[in-house]
């Protein structure tokens, strides 16, 4: 690996084995398949160590390059890896491999890297502290925008094809500038409460602040070696990083400076979890957090005046029994049935709705109701198949509020009453979907069907009246997903979820497509203002 690519913020990134390998996502099978039919056994550890190592370091925990863990590289796909491994990939400084390894060293060496590390490795707060990069603003610079655009309406278009993203102007849906991101991004952007900055997660563990008025990156710090999302704080103080490995939460503040590890275990220390996911809840002041392996769900504070925390059982918390822990920063634990793998908030933030992996061979997958003040699950969803519950969108319905949201299993969209958590109506769609957006200025909320082969094309439009699907747009043969509004709701943005993609641009009134962008596979795009409003129908 002696080529590079650089990205903001100072970092050099890795070569063609990183890009190719981080598409990887295939089982071993396939790989030790392809090495047998050699006629001598290759020594992809060795193989590791010569080409890989100077960038990926010696446990694969990532260097100038990220990690190369099968934590990491769970959803990665062989195909587009191993093209990429052998011929290289355009527009970048890396070649191919094909001249120096064969084609039994290439498929030995992606098998390599989808196996545990022994010992497993760690990172720690030395780790942390010393990965931090500070970029000061210069001295006198007024803090204006370099740009002439509505700062409120601006979208933050995260394209995954060539990990770049693109800042678009949401009125005149032009690109105002277009940067390197890390690899990886996920758990989608998140804003200081003024819009001006956003954080972006990668699964490798990095967190990138960058400044979208003077568009540059002001600081970086890799908070662990496998991450799901990050969170900012209401007030803009706090960043909390939520990590599969190792099994923590990290508290940063606006600057990515560490302020405190938090273990993922239970209150006994005998078990530990990966963290599945950290929202913020901003009418809470208040960070929730799920683990995928612990059943319980916490409340961290950010809140100077929080309430004191009593674990475990007291006659009367009021008189103080047991020994009080401090509120602010602290955790609160709320016991539940099972781990939660993703959720999201009501719009009031008293519930949680939380999806729920089914253990295996235990059927469909279920959804739960958990009350924050009252700590414990209220309520069961009835919703069959695993639902994607941080893409439903909550908003009123003759007289109540209901909850929408896709089926990862079934073509339809479950709405349940949110006052009883009873079903109201199931909406046919073409296939399962994953994303669905509204706005509290349309009557319709779009939802895709990405996850089915013959309907990924298909948007479709439910009107929040009357329950019923009364539209559908397509990009006939190509993957359409992932909507987001402008921030009066009058134009609808969709992604082109493809290599050689876009962002259309729909009038949320007829339907009609207004303008497209050219993207490399723009898998989210962000409005600034719906985001940091907490705006109906947006991804909090």
């Amino acid at each position: 690996m002696r080529e590079w690519l650089h990205t903001p913020g100072q970092r050099l990134l890795p070569a063609v084995l990183v890009l190719g390998l981080l598409w990887m996502g295939h089982d071993l099978s396939w790989a030790q398949g392809l090495a047998q039919s050699s006629p001598q056994r290759t020594d992809a550890s060795a193989l590791y160590l010569q080409h890989c190592s100077a960038c990926h370091g010696e446990q694969r925990t990532g260097g100038m390059g990220p990690a190369l863990l099968p934590e990491s590289l769970a959803r990665l796909r062989p195909a587009e890896a191993l093209e990429v491994i052998t011929q290289g990939r355009q527009a970048t400084q890396m070649p191919g491999f094909s001249s120096q390894l064969t084609p039994a060293e290439l498929t030995a060496l992606a098998g390599h890297i989808r196996t545990p590390v022994n010992p497993a490795p760690r990172w720690n707060e030395q780790d942390i502290r010393s990965s931090r990069v500070f970029h000061p603003a210069p001295a006198k610079e007024p803090a204006v925008p370099l740009w002439q655009a509505d700062p409120m309406n601006l979208f933050v278009v995260v394209e995954g094809g060539d990990h770049h993203i693109s800042l678009v102007d949401g009125d005149r849906f032009e690109v105002i500038t277009r940067f390197a991101s890390r690899f990886a991004l996920h758990g989608g952007p998140k804003f200081s409460p003024d819009g001006r900055y956003v954080y972006f997660g990668s699964r490798d563990g990095w967190i990138t602040k960058y400044d979208l008025w003077r568009l540059r990156v002001v600081a970086e710090v890799r908070a662990g070696l496998n991450m799901r999302n990050v969170a900012v704080s209401a007030d803009g103080q706090w960043i909390m990083a939520a990590n599969y490995l190792p099994h923590t939460l990290a508290l940063f503040d606006a600057d990515l400076q560490l302020r405190r590890i938090y273990e993922a275990r239970t209150l006994d220390g005998k078990a530990s979890s990966r963290v599945s996911a950290v929202y913020d809840a901003a009418p809470r002041q208040s960070f929730v957090v799920a683990l995928k392996d612990i059943p319980e769900l916490w409340e961290i504070s950010y809140s100077p005046k929080a309430e004191p925390i009593h674990d475990g059982l007291v006659h009367d918390y009021k008189m103080g029994e047991a020994i009080a822990k401090p509120g602010f920063l602290g955790v609160r634990r709320t016991p539940l049935d099972e781990p939660l793998d993703d959720f999201f908030f009501d719009q009031s933030y008293r519930h949680v709705l939380g999806a729920t992996r089914p253990k295996s061979g235990a059927g469909d997958a279920t959804a739960q109701v958990i009350h924050l003040d009252a700590r414990r699950k209220i309520a069961d969803l009835p919703i069959a198949g695993m639902p994607h519950l941080g893409s439903g969108i909550t908003f009123a319905w003759q007289g109540t509020t209901v909850l929408a949201s896709p089926n990862l299993k079934d073509g339809a969209i479950d709405v349940i009453d949110m006052r009883t958590w009873k079903p109201v109506a199931t909406v046919p769609t073409p296939g399962p979907g994953f994303f669905m957006r509204s706005h509290e200025s349309t009557p319709y909320a779009w939802t895709d069907s990405m996850m089915s082969p013959k309907a990924k094309d298909t948007l479709t439009l439910v009107d929040k009246r009357s329950l019923q699907a009364v539209a559908q747009v397509r990009e006939p043969g190509k993957t359409l997903a992932h909507i987001e509004f402008t921030r009066d709701g009058r134009y609808a943005l969709a992604s082109v979820w493809e290599m050689d993609g876009a962002i259309i641009v729909y009038d949320a009134t007829t339907f009609r497509e207004i303008k497209r962008l050219p993207m490399s596979k723009p898998v989210g795009k962000y409005n600034v203002w719906n985001k940091i409003t907490r705006s109906e129908g947006t991804s909090h």
